[in-house]
């Protein structure tokens, strides 16, 4: 067999793809987004449609920037999904409605590729060589085109003045003061919209804090403490006046001013049971393949302007897998501005084994 090369890194960018009727369930305890792990299986089912196209190209990590979403949701304090009837039973009898959740989305996906060839070949994943990229790109657009994204449909894109809307490929510098500036010129592009980043580091600061309080505080309990609304009544400082109308004043002191737009994602899965050998369970999907029971890991996202964005690395998410943990998650490489960190103590964070795993 001969052993493959893979050239200098490259960017193939699908902007504002119209997606219809994706799935807004994106795990057993989360809704309002598709998953992180929808799109990475995207990148993986893409990759070997490529190939099938003799587009050799290689994905290695995906980022995704939403730029409007409509959930299908009733509007008020408490929302439902908008479901859809199915057909009546074959003896006349009406059919059971399952829940479905759906979304119609407006994104940009942005995918790190590098071409995969032999010794042999010349590359061609070459700056200055804008006519083979570019050919790539359109045909990597052609075969998205008959994909489903998230288990939506894709529609065709509106052109629109000052709009990119056709896929491109691009390689990135070798200089990393070139590769930066490449990116500040592309990610204005991807404005206005918000881009979903990984805050792990967010998920293991709420659990300190916690801790601090009720040292028996699950990440289970931190991960549910950060996603919701604390409210707390705020009392009054020193030399303070009382309210004029009489009423206490509410906050919640977990969310400050610049707090950011935080949100509880779900980011891989975690093995249940050992690994089954292919073809040992029943009714499997794909008796070729090795199956392991697993449930969804969870943690800490948040959605930021891509102007915010310093480098490639903290838009892309990859997939990472720890056998020996049975831990098979996505991970994003973002970190904010040291002024925005959360205050720690002198002795920093405590080291936990139950960070690790799903954190």
């Amino acid at each position: 067999m001969v052993n493959a090369l893979f050239s200098s890194e490259a960017l193939l960018v699908f902007p504002h793809l119209r997606i219809q009727n994706a799935n807004a369930i994106s795990s057993p305890l989360t809704h309002g987004f598709p998953s992180i792990t929808a799109f990475t299986g995207l990148m993986w089912a893409l990759e070997r449609n490529l190939a099938k196209a003799k587009v050799p190209l290689r994905l290695h990590g995906v980022g995704v920037i939403c730029h409007h979403h409509q959930e299908q949701t009733t509007q008020g304090y408490v929302r439902s999904f908008n479901l859809t009837r199915n057909p009546v039973d074959k003896d006349g009898s009406t059919a059971a409605i399952v829940e479905e959740g759906r979304i119609h989305l407006d994104i940009s996906l942005v995918f790190s590729v590098s071409e995969i060839r032999t010794a042999d070949t010349v590359p061609k994943l070459l700056r200055g060589n804008e006519t083979d990229t570019q050919k790539w790109a359109n045909t990597a657009g052609d075969v998205l085109a008959q994909m489903r994204v998230a288990g939506g449909s894709l529609l065709p894109s509106r052109p629109a003045p000052g709009r990119r809307v056709r896929p491109w490929l691009a390689v990135l510098a070798d200089d990393p003061q070139e590769r930066d500036r490449q990116f500040r010129q592309w990610r204005r592009q991807w404005l206005p919209g918000f881009a979903l980043v990984g805050r792990d580091d967010l998920l293991a600061d709420r659990l300190r804090r916690l801790r601090e309080r009720d040292p028996q505080t699950s990440l289970l309990d931190a991960w549910l403490h950060a996603s919701r609304f604390n409210h707390e009544p705020v009392p009054l400082q020193d030399g303070e006046p009382a309210p004029a109308d009489g009423k206490q004043r509410w906050a919640d002191p977990w969310r400050g001013a610049g707090s950011g737009w935080i949100v509880p994602i779900p980011v891989g899965y975690a093995a249940l049971s050992p690994l089954h050998e292919a073809g040992s369970v029943l009714n499997a999907r794909d008796a070729a393949t090795p199956l392991r029971f697993v449930e969804s890991v969870y943690s800490l996202g948040e959605w930021i302007s891509p102007h915010r964005l310093a480098h490639l690395d903290q838009l892309l998410w990859r997939a990472e897998t720890d056998e020996a943990l049975g831990l098979y998650r996505c991970r994003n490489d973002y970190a904010p501005d040291p002024s925005q960190l959360p205050v720690t103590d002198e002795t920093g964070q405590e080291d936990d084994d139950e960070i690790y795993p799903y954190s």
